[in-house]
């Protein structure tokens, strides 16, 4: 397996998540760089660019990708959509360019697509759209506000607690879950350690193949949590979001068993995590 270098910390999750689904998929065909270029019509340049997580790679490569390793087309292009509408958001991404959506970072035409397009500069008179936006922010910022205390108060004034802050007539999510308490406290999860032919599970999902990041929340990440707590690596609080002890922790497994330091959970670290080595 290629020895990768870390994805930028400030790339959006759902980017790296096609990006991670992109470098398996040359792994698993055994692709050079030069090989892959070759294959699709995208310079090994540009492939180093996009495995990096510096570019986000046109539409037409990823269908490449898609092809010549045998991946379902339609899976890796909904990925890339997902990715595509947040690229702009992201470190150095295509979208923060004027004039580079139209032409991609090769000129091959479609590097953004997808992504929110940028308003030309200078293009509406000074002054104008900061007031508006500031306007607008604020009085978003107010209603959410008013809408929170409402909120607290009808959930305070109908549920209750017991002797021991336990809400009164609240209902669990399920046999993972605790229930929330009345301070409004998001819901834990629970450890339910169990090992099941040499590998380990702890009640909150069985997944081996999801790929988990940096900003999700779940069963998936809860799963992840009490694992690595497992490992002796505290993740936080088992909570199910996805944050930066969770990321620190999942990179200390990573480095321990030898794989690719990103933080992010894919096949091999869920191995790891179970109690198997990768292969």
């Amino acid at each position: 397996m290629s020895r990768w270098k870390e994805l930028p910390a400030e790339l959006d999750p759902r980017v790296a998540r096609l990006v991670v689904r992109l470098r398996g998929l040359k792994d698993h065909g055994g692709l050079s760089m030069r090989q892959l270029a070759a294959k699709t019509g995208y310079s090994a340049k540009s492939w180093e660019r996009y495995l990096g997580g510096r570019s986000l790679p046109p539409r037409d490569a990823v269908e490449a990708m898609a092809r010549i390793t045998g991946e379902d087309p339609t899976r890796l292009l909904a990925l890339h959509e997902v990715a595509a509408a947040h690229w702009a958001r992201t470190r150095g991404g295509v979208g923060d360019r004027p004039g580079a959506a139209a032409t991609g970072a090769d000129g091959a035409g479609g590097a953004t697509d997808g992504a929110e397009p940028v308003p030309p500069r200078g293009g509406e008179p000074e002054g104008r759209l900061p007031r508006f936006a500031v306007t607008a922010g604020a009085a978003v910022l107010v209603l959410a506000l008013a809408a929170a205390v409402l909120l607290a108060v009808r959930f305070t004034g109908t549920s209750g607690s017991d002797d021991d802050g336990r809400a009164v007539g609240a209902t669990t999510a399920g046999p993972a879950r605790v229930t929330a308490s009345a301070s409004g406290s998001p819901a834990a999860y629970t450890c339910r350690m169990e090992e099941t032919d040499g590998r380990w599970y702890a009640g909150n999902s069985r997944t081996g193949e999801a790929i988990v990041a940096y900003g999700e929340a779940g069963p998936e990440v809860a799963e992840v949590q009490c694992l690595l707590q497992r490992a002796g690596l505290s993740p936080g609080e088992i909570d199910g979001i996805f944050g930066p002890l969770t990321q620190r922790a999942v990179k200390r497994v990573q480095k321990r068993n030898g794989l690719v330091v990103d933080g992010i959970v894919g096949p091999h670290t869920w191995r790891a995590l179970r109690g198997k080595a990768p292969t």
